[in-house]
């Protein structure tokens, strides 16, 4: 295990990983890991729909829970606002506990509780294999849905991180559910080695861990030596994160970024275009995603990091979601994640073109630092009115078992 001050971080040693991806190559293993299940499944995510996925998750957890299992899940209740009684109730009835985060009455059947939302993809079986990722249960992540089927990747991970992820759904899920309070175990035994990968497990929360995953990022921009290849969904995040990167790119890092060509949310490419002028003057190259949506949240830098998880990198993810990533340092890994971003990059993506690029006024260089700031913590401000604590609401009954160490 080594410690990572700068970020605040737990690297540890011996994992196995393997990157998923879309709804094809991720529900197929956690369903298989959820059906082979014997102890305990832990389970959080943003979005749970009643739709041909969400209906699968539901059948294989109450199986689970029929055959001993015990299953503990936690829900973004904006995320997942439709779940109907009778699904509920069939989770209850099999033992499942079930837990809803910010629960909020609606306003003329408009949701209000847009900040703070618990926006983790997680997963953890039997305390031997995690999942962490950017995609929900829901049939959009599947090429069948059609023409706005998103594009999005998870990673499975088995090794000593595992416990960690273990003990944070514990808190989170079990209990308090935000897991604010939770810390990597720095003197846990580090147990079986799985693999050859170095592996740390960051979530970001409105605590200490604030910024932490924006930090791991911009400590390894600064560290970057040969390449840069980002692909996000929503980026717009703030001016010193966006100085690093322009500074990697300055000093000879080729830096790549993809974004959504065809965006779920319109307002997802004109926030990035608007910091497209100020990118590719230093040299950074830009990539629009135009085959459907793009959701996925993923990085890789050199010839080993990578990072894969929930965390757009935008205001909301980077100052009020509750998210998770993990960062990867191994060479294997990091070859498969670049090798699938530039086949979207070669196949499937438009090259901006810098000369394409508004240059803008002249007033603009001038209030752009301006509009960084005020849009980058536009959502904190927002969510002081009014602020509150999100907490969890039980709405499906625990099993009267204790869950196991």
């Amino acid at each position: 295990m080594r410690w990572s001050r700068g970020i605040d971080s737990c690297w540890r040693h011996g994992h196995r990983v393997r990157l998923l991806e879309n709804g094809e190559a991720y529900f197929a293993r956690v369903f298989e890991a959820i059906d082979a299940a014997r102890r305990e499944v832990l389970l959080e995510t943003f979005i749970w729909f009643e739709d041909k996925v969400g209906v699968q998750l539901k059948q294989r957890l109450v199986a689970a829970a029929q055959r001993g299992v015990h299953v503990h899940c936690l829900v973004d209740a904006f995320g997942s606002p439709d779940l109907s009684e009778a699904f509920v109730q069939e989770l209850a009835n099999a033992g499942v506990e079930l837990r809803m985060f910010d629960r909020q009455p609606t306003l003329f059947g408009v949701r209000l509780n847009v900040f703070r939302r618990l926006h983790r993809k997680l997963v953890a079986v039997d305390g031997s294999v995690a999942f962490v990722g950017g995609i929900n249960y829901s049939a959009d992540h599947l090429a069948d849905f059609g023409p706005t089927a998103k594009q999005d990747y998870a990673v499975e991970v088995q090794g000593p991180v595992v416990a960690d992820i273990v003990s944070f759904l514990r808190q989170a899920v079990v209990t308090r559910g935000t897991g604010e309070r939770w810390e990597p175990d720095a003197a846990a035994d580090a147990g079986r080695v799985a693999g050859g990968a170095d592996v740390c497990f960051l979530p970001r929360d409105n605590g200490r861990r604030s910024r932490s995953i924006e930090r791991a990022y911009r400590q390894a921009f600064r560290e970057a030596r040969r390449e840069i290849v980002i692909a996000n969904a929503y980026f717009f995040p703030g001016y010193g994160f966006l100085r690093d990167l322009r500074d990697a790119a300055r000093r000879g890092v080729k830096v790549s970024l993809i974004f959504q060509g065809e965006p779920d949310t319109p307002l997802a490419l004109t926030a990035a275009r608007a910091l497209y002028r100020h990118l590719v003057d230093a040299g950074v190259h830009i990539f629009e995603y135009c085959e459907r949506p793009f959701h996925g949240k993923v990085a890789v830098i050199d010839e080993e990091w990578s990072t894969v998880g929930s965390s757009n990198l935008d205001p909301l993810s980077l100052s009020l979601n509750f998210e998770a990533n993990v960062f990867i340092r191994d060479a294997d890994f990091a070859r498969d994640l670049r090798g699938r971003l530039r086949c979207l990059m070669d196949d499937h993506c438009r090259a901006v073109d810098p000369a394409s690029v508004p240059r803008g006024r002249f007033w603009q260089v001038l209030t752009r630092p301006l509009l960084f700031h005020v849009l980058r913590r536009f959502p904190q401000w927002a969510g002081w009115l009014p602020a509150h604590k999100p907490r969890t609401a039980l709405v499906s009954p625990p099993q009267d078992a204790e869950p196991p160490p």
